[in-house]
């Protein structure tokens, strides 16, 4: 496969989540601000941005980035089994070449 493909699941949430997780057990781990652009070709999603560290947990003002450098994220959301659409993401992602470092990231891996 040319891309990475996952499994998508959508829901709905109110304003409390946050609120709902800690009831529940859990903490908060780590949190961050992601600064930058969004860009649609076809069913395609490219967002470009930058990752800044949060300094005063809760406050979105007080930011440091993480890296000089830029991410970008190539998504598509198709049904099961559309392997065309990996070869069209992969086709986009070569035309970045000379621009961006091209890496897969295995999720699996972070873990």
């Amino acid at each position: 496969r040319h891309a990475l493909v996952r499994n998508c699941v959508d829901i709905g949430t109110s304003d409390n989540l946050t609120d709902f997780l800690v009831e529940m057990g859990f903490r908060m781990d780590h949190e961050f601000v992601a600064k930058g652009h969004v860009f649609r070709k076809g069913i395609m999603k490219i967002v470009v941005y930058k990752i800044f560290r949060i300094l005063i947990p809760g406050n979105t003002e007080s930011i440091e980035p993480l890296s000089l450098s830029y991410l970008v994220e190539l998504n598509v959301v198709a049904p099961a089994g559309q392997d065309v659409v990996s070869d069209d993401m992969r086709n986009f992602a070569e035309q970045l070449k000379p621009l961006v470092h091209l890496e897969k990231i295995d999720p699996k891996r972070l873990m």
